[in-house]
């Protein structure tokens, strides 16, 4: 399975030029995101037990449910982004569930139109258990994606962070392995919230563009 056909799709952009300190507080400034999204994750929750039912029932993710889980994800990679998962861009993440088209990171999940019950009982916890655990050895201490400390990534992140304070660059090396990991946690993410039944690959598929992004939706930088 290529990435292309892959149903979760993460695509981003690193931004030039960076400043050098803003990633000093950046933790501070989305601290109103992270206030917005408890309240988010804990409807997520609750909308994806639903959402198990139904599948269960009719062999469909209800649509309007499915929006706004995927939504929330793609919130929580925008704050990510801009700050403990990445620090690759400076401009603020908007507040809202829909895609933004002019921010540098993208999320989105293929609908799928019929879903297994049988694979509902168990690929959220015992298939994705072997991604479980790369995942949190990427995320290391978390609350689910929503904040991560100690693994992989946020340690990668404020080594990109410390060199980019000193050569004013951001390593375009670590960049592609950061934007590999959060690929697979946020591939694990979707199967494991039920959006999608194909199993997610296990592969690093580095760097900010996934193949089959149309070039528009990925703005070049000045």
């Amino acid at each position: 399975m290529s990435a292309a056909t892959y149903p979760a799709r993460v695509n981003a952009r690193l931004d030039r030029p960076l400043s050098r300190w803003l990633w000093l507080v950046k933790w501070i400034l989305v601290i109103p995101h992270y206030f917005v999204l408890v309240f988010l994750w804990l409807a997520f929750v609750v909308l994806s037990v639903v959402a198990f039912v139904a599948i269960l029932a009719t062999e469909r993710y209800p649509r309007s449910i499915f929006e706004f889980n995927v939504g929330v994800l793609r919130w929580t990679w925008r704050v990510q982004y801009y700050a403990i998962a990445a620090f690759a861009t400076d401009k603020y993440p908007p507040f809202t569930l829909e895609d933004d088209p002019d921010y540098p990171a993208h999320f989105d999940v293929e609908y799928p139109e019929r879903l297994s019950r049988g694979l509902v009982l168990v690929k959220w916890w015992l298939l994705a258990i072997p991604h479980y655990l790369i995942v949190g050895i990427f995320l290391g201490g978390s609350v689910w994606f929503l904040w991560h400390f100690g693994g992989l990534i946020s340690i990668l992140t404020v080594i990109a962070a410390v060199i980019l304070m000193f050569t004013g660059s951001y390593p375009s090396g670590v960049y592609d392995l950061v934007l590999g990991m959060s690929r697979w946690a946020l591939r694990v993410a979707a199967y494991a919230s039920l959006m999608t039944d194909e199993y997610p690959p296990f592969r690093l598929d580095m760097g900010g563009n996934e193949t089959g992004l149309l070039p528009q939706d990925l703005p070049q930088s000045p």
